[in-house]
């Protein structure tokens, strides 16, 4: 990563008197691979370069980015990213970061399995993956995803502030979805396993969460309307604190899209909710020692007890705030810094998924959701998305239902938690998952 460090210094070398300039230089690696009724119907790779870089002069900013590390190229993007600054609005708070004297974290991200693993023994992931889905269960009839992917990055960041740093992480993951047919019904489950090196993928246990979701699918009716108790499959969970998490950005707070504006300090949830950003934990895959400006990544709480504490800033979002950048900025070469919520957990419960089933009475079971994105509303807080799952009885699962839709408030769910689980897991993408039960929640179904 030296040779990235050396090339965004020369850029920022290059800044004019009273010009403040970030480069952001990154390359990366990676491979797709999906298997189809054992062969392969396709494999993609793939090694993209670049850099970005902004100029800041009296108070306008400008980016530009290239898709290379040639030298000459670089000359002329600070040239087009400085023309773009004169065209720019005047915001007093634009500005790079600066060095604020926080410690990253200790965090080793790449393994060199990842790295010196062939091509040749990722298809075999991909293929026997796809085997072993056909061979879980005597109705499963096809697979629509059987893939082995991964990728590997490193980045390094410059300015004119004093920020010298660079990173890199890789990961991999296997993800199937096999058909399962009984009766004329069929239904798709998924199931995933993630690491940062091939040999801590397990196979076997996508596999029997891809099969075992489908089959206990199997003879779904649409449900009585009612309001109940829902719990929250772990992946469910995991949907719902992303968009929790973009409502907690001081970003949305300034353009008046959260509906936790004002609030610090303010009872937003149940007790039994503490959440934080946590970047630094080594076994989340959006884990860093730095954000897109070079600034340490830190363990961030949002909300304590149910209490909330605050939100997530980049330097500018900070700035406009009268608060410091909390180290969440999110960018690639091609795009200026914004903020992001990495890591975003819960503090996890001391229950099992099963003993939250069993505490449950009677309620429903939310294995999937669809319409997330059209069926919510991050200002108001309106919820209502289409589900599918099981219906709980006596707290034991009983009938799966389909066609139905859960419905309240973001503002409601998160004060009507009842219990969060303590099954934990950390998904490739995104926020942690774990079992989540939520009281009184509206299901409309026939």
């Amino acid at each position: 990563m030296t040779e990235l460090l050396d090339l965004a210094a020369a850029v920022v070398a290059w800044a004019a008197p009273r010009e403040e300039v970030e480069a952001y230089v990154s390359r990366s690696r990676t491979t797709n691979i999906r298997a189809y009724e054992g062969e392969v119907e396709s494999l993609s790779s793939a090694e993209p370069v670049g850099a970005g870089v902004r100029v800041v002069v009296d108070g306008r900013q400008g980016f530009a980015w290239c898709g290379s590390l040639e030298a000459s190229v670089l000359k002329e993007t600070l040239e087009e990213a400085r023309d773009n600054a004169g065209f720019g609005e005047r915001d007093e708070f634009f500005g790079v970061a600066r060095p604020d004297g926080v410690e990253p974290p200790d965090l080793d991200l790449v393994r060199e399995e990842l790295l010196a693993t062939p091509t040749s023994a990722k298809v075999d992931l991909a293929l026997e993956l796809e085997r072993a889905a056909r061979g879980r269960d005597p109705r499963v009839t096809g697979v629509r995803v059987a893939s082995y992917s991964d990728s590997y990055g490193e980045a390094a960041i410059a300015t004119t502030t004093g920020i010298a740093v660079t990173s890199a992480a890789g990961v991999c993951y296997v993800s199937v979805s096999p058909l399962v047919e009984d009766g004329g019904d069929t239904q798709i489950g998924s199931g995933v396993s993630a690491g940062r090196a091939p040999s801590e993928l397990d196979l076997a246990e996508a596999v029997a969460d891809g099969v075992d979701r489908a089959a206990r699918l199997l003879g779904a009716t649409k449900p009585a309307s009612q309001r109940l108790t829902v719990v929250l499959d772990p992946e469910v969970a995991a949907d719902f604190l992303s968009i929790i998490g973009g409502t907690l950005s001081g970003e949305a707070v300034l353009k008046g899209r959260s509906l936790f504006a004002n609030r610090e300090g303010e009872q937003v949830a149940a007790p039994a909710v503490t959440l934080v950003s946590d970047p630094t934990d080594p076994g989340a895959f959006g884990a860093g020692r730095y954000d897109g400006e070079g600034l340490a990544r830190r363990r961030v709480p949002l909300v304590e007890g149910g209490l909330l504490q605050g939100f997530l800033y980049d330097t500018y979002a900070g700035r406009r705030a009268g608060r410091a950048s909390t180290g969440s900025a999110s960018r690639s070469y091609a795009m200026t810094p914004g903020v992001g919520a990495p890591a975003l957990t819960l503090a996890p419960g001391t229950r099992t998924q099963a003993e939250l089933i069993a505490g449950t009475g009677d309620g429903v079971y939310v294995q999937e959701v669809s319409g997330l994105h059209s069926g919510v509303n991050p200002v108001s807080g309106d919820f209502s998305v289409g589900a599918t799952g099981l219906m709980i009885r006596d707290g034991a699962f009983a009938e799966p239902f389909r066609e139905a839709t859960i419905a309240s408030t973001l503002q409601r769910m998160l004060l009507d938690v009842v219990a969060v689980g303590g099954d934990h897991r950390w998904l490739p993408a995104g926020p942690a998952g774990l079992t989540l039960v939520i009281r009184d929640v509206a299901l409309s179904g026939s």
